[in-house]
């Protein structure tokens, strides 16, 4: 992708709510027109685009299961048609990580990490390939998780899917560079979003005093790095890992 393109159209799933929605009205404010994808909480995405419309940018809300092939193959063609050429995917969208002792994780608990961090990318990546290809080029970025380096043993289902998504992405870097296709992963640290609203201060505090920076990363940061992957500026940059944790995953 050459730095005089214009910003072309970007998908970002699971973008009703969390760092999706956030990522989704940082790239629509870079000028990207944004489809807001969401399985569920339809009028969540629609205050999601009503912001970004706001602030003079272009948004569309588009109800998908990202873990099923036709209807990834569907949502793409509807972003395609309503907003333009897809150019930018971001794979957010996650699915519940229940916690268990390693003793008592089934393989069904691994299939559905797997689903949304191995499986969903995968359908997503194959839906936008032709019309990148078409346009010579595009950027992919993952959202992954800096669990890989934390060794949380209660986690090990959702940190085996997410090292096997990063694993996708510089296999696909590799594959899809001569096309000037770029996939990277940001993987961010515990941010807080409406789903940890219930979290005490007490956790939050212990979190942060272990964090070189001495603070809770913000959604915005996570939005940041996403939003310089997809830019002119990291046309150069691909197969890449970037943790967005304050330090915290140091060794």
């Amino acid at each position: 992708m050459t730095r005089e393109i214009t910003p072309g159209t970007a998908v970002v799933t699971g973008a009703s709510r969390g760092l999706g929605a956030v990522i989704a009205r940082r790239l629509a404010s870079d000028g990207h027109p944004v489809a807001v994808v969401y399985r569920s909480g339809a009028d969540a995405a629609r205050a999601v685009v009503a912001d970004i419309r706001a602030a003079g940018g272009t948004a569309e809300a588009f109800g998908a299961d990202v873990t099923d092939e036709g209807a990834v193959t569907e949502l793409v063609t509807d972003v395609t048609a309503r907003l333009g050429p897809v150019t930018t995917l971001v794979v957010n969208a996650t699915g519940p990580q229940p916690e268990r002792d390693p003793a008592a994780v089934t393989w069904q608990d691994h299939l559905d990490q797997l689903t949304f961090f191995v499986k969903s990318p995968t359908l997503l990546m194959q839906a936008v390939l032709p019309g990148m290809r078409e346009r010579g080029g595009g950027r992919i970025v993952q959202i992954g998780s800096d669990v890989i380096e934390r060794v949380l043993p209660e986690m090990s289902a959702y940190t085996a899917a997410k090292a096997a998504q990063h694993s996708l992405t510089e296999c696909w870097a590799r594959a899809l560079g001569p096309d000037g296709i770029t996939v990277n992963t940001v993987a961010p640290g515990w941010i807080p979003v409406e789903r940890h609203a219930d979290v005490p201060s007490a956790a939050r505090a212990a979190y942060a005093a272990d964090v070189p920076l001495r603070r809770m990363g913000d959604p915005e940061d996570v939005a940041a790095a996403v939003a310089y992957l997809a830019s002119a500026e990291a046309a150069f940059v691909t197969g890449e890992r970037i943790r967005v944790n304050g330090g915290h995953a140091l060794g």
